[in-house]
């Protein structure tokens, strides 16, 4: 046993120092991860869209609610290690001001996000049927239709998307909560998220996501919502980590 330890000990030495004599070249540190966002960010919108436009009656949330969920995860598990798994503006913003991107790779990834909902939504489109796709707006959010549900909406996005932002930042970046069970955690959180809010404001959390299916049907009414609310719940949740929440490295008051 004793020897054992000794061997893997001297494995993980040499892995250590051969990684540090092939440092990463500018493919792997700039293009492979934007990459990584725009193909996650494809397949994560492509999952979502079908879920919805293919939804049946009788299935209601869940079907949706567990694609996005299920999706977030794998995606999350697969390429973390590549880009870190972004794959949606408001993580990529929060973790850039909790330390854990640099400032050139912001707009690299939130492009290539954003072109990868484009992706994803126009995959879906070939996918599913013409008919179906039309009548459920090629999965765009829809249901904001009038002046009064407008808040009710922006809330439920600012406050959903805090949730699930803070859950990557504490499960992904903030040293002392950091957990092997991030993909997981996220994925359960979009997936809660969805069950509890898809009736107030289709729970989009995502400007990516909403981006795609408002390109691919032109349907643009009230899709300011799905940024507003978005990127201030993204920006809520840093504020949290950064003054309550996070270790001493993160936090910039009590230390």
């Amino acid at each position: 046993m004793a020897e054992e330890k000794v061997q893997l000990r001297d494995m993980e030495s040499g892995a250590k120092k051969r990684n540090a004599s092939h440092p990463l070249n500018t493919y792997e540190r700039v293009i492979q991860p934007c990459v990584a966002e725009l193909v996650g960010t494809a397949f994560f919108v492509f999952v979502g869209c079908v879920s919805v436009i293919e939804n049946v009656e009788g299935t209601g949330r869940l079907q949706p609610a567990l694609a996005h969920g299920l999706a977030v995860a794998v995606l999350v598990a697969c390429m973390a290690e590549v880009s870190g798994a972004h794959f949606n503006p408001p993580f990529t913003m929060a973790i850039y001001l909790c330390g854990g991107i640099q400032m050139n790779m912001v707009l690299p990834y939130i492009a290539s996000q954003l072109i990868g909902g484009v992706l994803g939504a126009a995959m879906s489109k070939v996918m599913t049927k013409a008919e179906n796709y039309t009548s459920a707006y090629g999965a765009a959010f829809t249901v904001v239709q009038s002046e009064e549900q407008l808040m009710p909406a922006i809330f439920g996005e600012v406050a959903m998307t805090c949730v699930v932002t803070t859950v990557v930042l504490m499960a992904a970046v903030n040293a002392k909560s950091k957990s092997p069970m991030a993909p997981f955690l996220i994925g359960c959180t979009v997936i809660v998220n969805i069950l509890a809010g898809a009736d107030i404001s289709g729970t989009c959390l995502n400007p990516a996501r909403a981006l795609g299916p408002a390109v691919m049907m032109g349907y643009w009414k009230y899709h300011w919502v799905y940024w507003l609310g978005p990127l201030s719940g993204g920006l809520l949740a840093t504020l949290l980590v950064r003054l309550l929440l996070g270790d001493r490295r993160l936090r910039v008051i009590f230390k």
